[in-house]
């Protein structure tokens, strides 16, 4: 890991250099606390601050858009930069509260995995919605895809998946034989809503519990009451790596997501806040993240550089991508109410 650090100092150090010889800030980032925090904190926020002398001050938001708009409304902005979901970025810059991004002051908007490159966010991690399955209930060799996870005949058992028709209804049409690549194609149509629900029921009955927080996949599968069960793989490698748990991650199928950086409109550092921002977006500090947290880069020449071992768990695989889709952003923020009214009414029959 210390062989990771000095490269991303280094490349901190590329990108921090030219005209930023003294300290400047301090420079407010907002993300979600906790491990993940810590992993940025390593790989970007130190890094930074040993190359420029800049101080990195954290803050910690749950996503709520209430406080980062009313900033922006009221012209009191604390914040710099802030790590953001999709929804978050799309939102922002259909409502003015997000900045667009400048793409030629962070290095361009070329090399990324699809999706992570917005107009008012980019992104530095993916995370995969996946499922996984307990191997002690599979003696005989478990379930290897997801037209598997939908066959409870082959491999019976009770499931568990998520409450919310987002990456569920992506999910059941794979089952159904749909191509991850086609997916929202198949999706932005009638027949196929009907088709995602159609295959829902086959499973239902199957499905012990419908989760709505990413701590219950990895707890119903070691209490034994279910044998699989979609989850975020953050969870379910920690369980694995850290709690010793016999699972096992199924890749095919997944659901890519993004967290990003953003800025507000009418940022006191904006120029700060973009040398920030284009320093963390180099292979080396992506690649320290990556073995400090199981998220992918989102660079794909940091991919490249990420150890084999490390990269195998990480949802940017080359192999773990083969038939995965990108949650498309754009498709739930014109979709979501409808068919959260739909799911809710679909789970309540």
């Amino acid at each position: 890991m210390k062989s990771f650090l000095t490269a991303a100092l280094s490349a901190t150090a590329l990108v921090t250099s030219a005209g930023l010889a003294l300290a400047e800030g301090p420079l407010t980032v907002t993300s979600y606390g906790g491990a993940y925090a810590k992993s940025q904190e390593t790989a970007f926020y130190k890094p930074f601050t040993a190359a420029t002398g800049v101080e990195i001050l954290q803050d910690e938001w749950d996503g709520s858009t209430a406080r980062l708009k009313g900033m922006v409304e009221t012209g009191q902005i604390t914040w710099d930069v802030v790590d953001v979901e999709p929804g978050h970025a799309l939102q922002g810059c259909d409502e003015g509260w997000l900045e667009e991004i400048d793409y030629d002051k962070i290095g361009g908007r070329e090399g990324y995995v699809p999706g992570a490159a917005m107009d008012c966010a980019v992104a530095t991690i993916v995370f995969g919605t996946i499922f996984a399955y307990d191997v002690d209930k599979f003696p005989q060799g478990g379930p290897q895809t997801m037209v598997d996870f939908f066959d409870t005949a082959k491999f019976p058992g009770p499931r568990a998946m998520r409450k919310a028709p987002k990456t569920t209804l992506e999910m059941a049409l794979i089952g159904d034989g749909v191509p991850a690549a086609e997916v929202y194609e198949v999706l932005s149509t009638p027949e196929g809503v009907d088709r995602a629900f159609a295959k829902l029921d086959t499973i239902k009955g199957d499905v012990k519990v419908w989760w709505s927080a990413g701590a219950q996949p990895p707890q119903l599968l070691a209490d034994g009451e279910v044998a699989m069960s979609t989850a975020w793989n953050g969870r379910i490698y920690d369980a694995i790596h850290n709690s010793g748990k016999n699972f096992k991650i199924v890749w095919d199928g997944q659901g890519m997501d993004f967290n990003l950086w953003a800025k507000p409109v009418g940022g006191k550092n904006s120029e700060l806040a973009d040398r920030f921002i284009a320093s963390t977006l180099q292979p080396a500090p992506m690649v320290v993240q990556a073995g400090e947290l199981p998220h992918g880069p989102t660079l794909l020449s940091a991919i490249a550089e990420v150890p084999a071992e490390i990269l195998a768990e990480l949802p940017t695989a080359p192999q773990n991508m083969e038939n995965a889709f990108v949650v498309d952003a754009e498709f739930w923020a014109n979709h979501d109410e409808e068919l959260t009214e739909r799911f809710n009414k679909w789970l309540a029959q």
